[in-house]
């Protein structure tokens, strides 16, 4: 009894990961043990029952979550967005459009990846909707198995990092920071970490041509008379598009702006200026662009509209990301019914798998909100801390292990078992060495993406399985038989891509302002040179007041002198 009443919270610790991993469901098992060892803690003395008094306001306290209502509104929007058509649009005629180069499908891939991310915000709907659409014609054509299914993966995991991502809103709720702030602090590294993608792709096709070949001429759909592929026009209207951007860049938008919300209104700038130009070219018949130039022009302005309306208007300040989230899945309702594919049994399957998904997410967080009550009441929070911030190396050694710890965490953990449990007690930790924790949570936000990606419990993998082609079939275009992909395949697939996952975690641990610039660019205040100036001493007596105590005038002398600006008291 001494033992345990010496040792209870790291005991708590230690019995909740075993309850985990013999597989029992996360809430319940974080709420057995939070009441059970509330029990344990009252029968030896370590707590009073009044405790537990606190349980029902904590509860109230996360159902009033305004922050929270961001996941419905984004989930809602990325399954409508996977059932409109958007992502089979999206890859069809980027696929097209690189095509005729080495690797041009897995290219696509993650272009699509990238601007599924930026829409949706849920992984799931990205992996399922590129698996279902890409692999059967990567397998067609002759890529590498590996290759087309870590591609798919990892280009479907890029919506835990760029905006608006469901992974970012439940970290800053964790972390208790703006929700606006860590998008911003995200959007960079998430647009590296897609390049890093494609810088692996072009290596790969450079290396091994044979493991992503191009698509045979047979297979380009949008080709021009005499077989010009119509990239000469593309690439006009591309320089259009960027030169009237930089010109909003340079006269409408202030110099001092952040650059989020600069890259944001600049894409939307250009792709209005290529839309414009699509539209008199197709109404007025002047043959100045090719089908893929049109085409490609048609297919990705809507989703770039639906990227300023959700990410635009937050970061320019016009909305909240909960507001933004509930304009997002509005704009998703109007391209589903600009494209006829809203129905109503649409609408049942999205609210359906949203109910769950926020059903799931709540239920977790109630039952961490019932483990942290008494974990933090036995001062657990303490041994937490004790044991991390007597780390060598001060903040660089804590962040560190806490990187090498979230790692081997997302073999056997998914991202909402880590972000409930773990980053709770990380956050005290990182917040009283000085580490900012907008750029703390996206360094965990990086790490934890490669649980979506490890074998053999990655959530990426396993969406990948459930459509990849588990049995040899014959394909209708070809005629040929194509042999299935099989789990291994996938599994060595995703290794490269979890490394390069990590290459970026030590990116952003290196440099810092990849994440920071979302502090904007106004000068740091030193507080030593901050001058408070009293121009009239409001503690001098002014006069008798009862009992012979001087009267007390904050904004003036005396009784008869005139009353001050309290604006001018203190400079």
């Amino acid at each position: 009894m001494e033992f345990l009443a010496a040792n209870l919270a790291p005991v708590m610790f230690i019995t909740l990961f075993i309850f985990l991993l013999l597989g029992f469901p996360v809430a319940f098992s974080l709420a057995a043990n939070g009441i059970v060892f509330g029990l344990i803690g009252i029968e030896l003395g370590l707590l009073t029952p009044a405790l537990f008094q606190a349980l029902p306001q904590r509860v109230f306290g996360i159902m009033a979550n305004d922050t929270l209502l961001a996941i419905p509104f984004f989930t809602f929007m990325g399954l409508v967005l996977e059932r409109s058509g958007m992502a089979e649009d999206l890859l069809e005629t980027v696929g097209q459009l690189f095509g005729s180069i080495r690797g041009g499908l897995a290219i696509a891939v993650v272009l699509v990846g990238g601007m599924l991310a930026a829409t949706t915000g849920v992984v799931s709907a990205s992996v399922i909707s590129m698996g279902l659409i890409s692999l059967p014609i990567m397998l067609r054509y002759g890529y590498d198995r590996r290759l087309a299914s870590g591609v798919i993966a990892a280009s479907g995991t890029l919506s835990q990092i760029i905006p608006p991502s469901l992974v970012l809103i439940v970290l800053a709720d964790q972390l208790g920071r703006s929700v606006g702030d860590m998008y911003r602090g995200a959007m960079l590294p998430g647009l590296i970490l897609m390049l890093t993608y494609l810088a692996y792709v072009f290596a790969m096709a450079w290396l091994r041509p044979s493991v992503a070949p191009a698509l045979p001429i047979e297979a380009r759909s949008f080709s021009e008379p005499g077989g010009a592929s119509g990239s000469r026009s593309l690439v006009v209207l591309l320089a259009i598009a960027v030169l009237g951007a930089a010109a909003v860049d340079h006269w409408l938008i202030p110099g001092k702006s952040p650059i989020d919300e600069r890259i944001v209104i600049q894409v939307l700038a250009g792709g209005l200026i290529a839309f414009v130009i699509a539209v008199a070219n197709r109404l007025l018949g002047l043959g100045l662009l090719s089908k893929i130039a049109e085409r490609v022009t048609f297919v990705m302005v809507p989703p770039l509209a639906l990227i300023f309306l959700v990410l635009g208007t937050i970061f320019i300040g016009v909305a909240t990301p909960t507001e933004g989230g509930a304009m997002g899945a509005v704009g998703a309702i109007v391209m589903a019914v600009a494209r006829r594919r809203l129905s109503i049994s649409l609408l049942k399957q999205a609210m359906d798998s949203t109910a769950k998904l926020s059903c799931f997410v709540m239920f977790i967080l109630i039952g961490s909100t019932v483990f942290g009550l008494t974990f933090r009441g036995v001062d657990g929070d303490l041994w937490v801390e004790h044991l991390l911030v007597d780390l060598p190396g001060g903040q660089t050694g804590f962040l560190i292990v806490v990187s090498i710890l979230v790692f081997v965490l997302a073999f056997f953990l998914d991202f909402f078992e880590l972000a409930f449990i773990v980053v709770p007690l990380l956050a005290p930790v990182a917040d009283k060495l000085g580490i900012d924790l907008i750029w703390f949570g996206v360094l965990l936000a990086v790490n934890m993406q490669t649980s979506f990606m490890h074998p053999p419990f990655g959530f990426a993998l396993f969406y990948l399985r459930s459509v990849a082609p588990s049995s040899e079939y014959l394909d209708k275009v070809t005629g040929r038989r194509i042999a299935p992909v099989t789990t291994g395949q996938i599994y060595w697939g995703a290794v490269p891509f979890i490394g390069l996952q990590l290459v970026m975690v030590a990116v952003v641990l290196a440099f810092p302002g990849l994440v920071t610039h979302y502090k904007g660019t106004l000068p740091p205040v030193d507080p030593s040179k901050v001058e408070i100036r009293i121009e009239n001493n409001p503690f001098e007596p002014s006069g008798s007041g009862p009992g012979g105590m001087p009267n007390f005038n904050p904004f003036g002398g005396g009784p008869d002198s005139p009353p001050q600006d309290p604006g001018k008291l203190f400079r």
